[in-house]
């Protein structure tokens, strides 16, 4: 099993790498399934567009939300393409983290000149 810190720095790669290839300009929908097409290219687990259930006095809701990728269950990618992220994007992050359970989250947008400047890892 690979450690946490490895694993988030082994995500960040593939984020920085689809960035590096493709750049800012596209769909959400695009850079996800690059970032799916890496994440395999590294030989990482990993889920898409995961559902995230909310629990409600002890009632099991489908609500529909949906994880953009869940990678080796242990770190949830949120993907945007936005001229900017919003406090609205860090609590929809925090949120599924709490939801689902994982730990380590890492709010995403590919709208950068410089993918570092896009990204923004959060622990619940």
């Amino acid at each position: 099993m690979i450690l946490e810190e490895a694993l988030s720095e082994k995500v960040i790669g593939a984020l920085i790498e689809v960035h590096r290839e493709s750049g800012p300009g596209l769909l959400e929908s695009a850079y996800e399934q690059c970032v799916c097409h890496e994440l395999t290219l590294r030989g990482l687990r990993f889920g898409r567009q995961v559902p995230v259930p909310m629990l409600y006095k002890g009632l099991r809701l489908e609500c529909g939300f949906r994880a953009d990728i869940i990678v080796e269950d242990r770190i949830l990618i949120e993907l945007k393409a936005c001229n900017e992220l919003h406090s609205i994007h860090e609590a929809q992050v925090l949120t599924y983290l709490k939801l689902s359970g994982i730990r380590v989250g890492l709010l995403v947008n590919f709208n950068v000149d410089r993918l570092v400047n896009g990204i923004k890892r959060m622990v619940n």
